[in-house]
């Protein structure tokens, strides 16, 4: 003898078939949520405002022509620069190292001068992959670049 189909049967099915798109729907907002690192800007208005400088600025670092090379030197990170003279001497180097998704802090890393045209970071930076936000500057010469270390 099978047993009758009741409200109560009904209920257990709604109730489990809402849960599970109701545990799905959270599931998927929570890595939607956890895997944005933010805006690209802050205010797009402003940002198109700017847009010619930052053309303008691009090209003037075209036109310095610098090569830059990006390595790992054990744990701290490795920066070749050269010029069409020879190597970059004597520039500052400073970097921001951010994990592509933002599952740790970024970290600011210095350079420091080893040889002419070779800087080495003064601090370590884990293992894994980076994004590298770069900024060369040698007297009124400035360039950013954007490296990803794995």
């Amino acid at each position: 003898m099978t047993k009758r189909f009741s409200g109560w049967h009904m209920t257990a099915i709604l109730v489990c078939f809402f849960g599970v798109i109701a545990a799905v729907n959270f599931t998927m907002a929570t890595f939607a949520t956890r895997g944005f690192g933010g805006t690209v800007v802050d205010n797009s208005y402003v940002a198109s405002q700017r847009f010619n400088d930052w053309l303008e600025a691009a090209r003037r670092q075209d036109d310095l022509q610098w090569t830059e090379t990006v390595s790992r030197a054990g744990e701290q990170v490795r920066l070749q620069v050269t010029t069409p003279d020879g190597a970059l001497a004597g520039g500052t180097i400073t970097a921001t190292a951010e994990h592509p998704i933002a599952r740790m802090e970024p970290v600011t890393l210095d350079f420091v001068e080893t040889e002419p045209g070779v800087y080495v970071s003064d601090q370590s930076l884990d293992s894994g992959r980076w994004v590298l936000r770069i900024e060369i500057a040698q007297g009124d010469n400035r360039k950013r670049v954007l490296f990803d270390l794995s």
